[in-house]
């Protein structure tokens, strides 16, 4: 059986869940592996490259419908920094950025499945299988927060650059079916597509410095975490009706 959550998985946590074929990934067993290409992820350290790559070989089939948690997360102010901190800096904030948020995100046992520069996309639910999936990625969303919050502040306060100290993450988390799968003939990384995508998307775009913006499927299935939140309806580009949002973060 594969470790709990947020220990080093001596197997593949996601061939476990998706197919329960053991896949070492740690220790002496997992050697053979390495040598023939197989080794771990770097969408979670506790998954492989099979989960990775292999989609068709996992699932026997090139998508499937499923039903998730999406997270996607963003530097606020980003393109207006770049325009006014040395280059150096800017690549250390896009990078502890970056690794914070995967952190956060792989010890609530999500997948970073897309990283685009100064944003990035995360899928909770698959290959690792959570039971309470929206708890895990708005618990995702708060480490992120947190962390990079301190990490930005503590960057600013070592380079001297006032101009870091106006940087933030807006965040945005939504529940819904996906389609997942392998989409593209240049491509193996499996990825998710469909509405509920498109919608966290939206929300993460509204999402002020420091916010967190849960949509009302994700908040229903994390209601410890959102308790006392406060509401806000949103007009969403693509979006027809108004969708409401569930807001954490700083300020409320």
């Amino acid at each position: 059986m594969p470790s709990t959550a947020r220990d080093h998985a001596r197997i593949c946590r996601g061939c476990w869940d998706q197919m329960r074929v053991p896949i070492p990934i740690r220790g002496p067993l997992a050697f053979p592996f390495r040598v023939c290409g197989i080794t771990r992820s770097k969408m979670n350290p506790n998954i492989c490259t099979i989960c990775e790559r292999s989609f068709s070989f996992v699932k026997k089939q090139r998508h499937i419908s499923a039903t998730v948690t999406i997270l996607f997360a963003d530097i606020r102010g980003y393109t207006h920094l770049s325009e006014r901190i040395n280059p150096v800096v800017l690549s250390e904030i896009v990078s502890l950025f970056q690794d914070q948020c995967a952190q956060a995100i792989w010890n609530n046992d999500g997948i970073v499945n897309k990283q685009m520069g100064d944003g990035l996309m995360a899928i909770f639910n698959f290959p690792i299988k959570i039971a309470h999936h929206a708890s895990a990625a708005v618990q995702a969303a708060l480490d992120i927060q947190r962390h990079c919050t301190a990490a930005l502040n503590d960057l600013a306060s070592r380079q001297g650059e006032p101009a870091a100290d106006g940087v933030g993450v807006g965040v945005g988390v939504h529940t819904g079916l996906v389609e997942i799968g392998e989409f593209s003939t240049f491509r193996s990384e499996f990825t998710a597509i469909g509405g509920a995508v498109n919608l966290t998307a939206r929300l993460e775009s509204q999402a002020a410095a420091g916010e967190i913006l849960v949509s009302a499927a994700a908040a229903a299935q994390a209601a410890d975490l959102v308790a006392g939140a406060q509401t806000r309806s949103l007009s969403l580009k693509g979006i027809e009706h108004p969708v409401t949002a569930h807001v954490l973060g700083k300020g409320h």
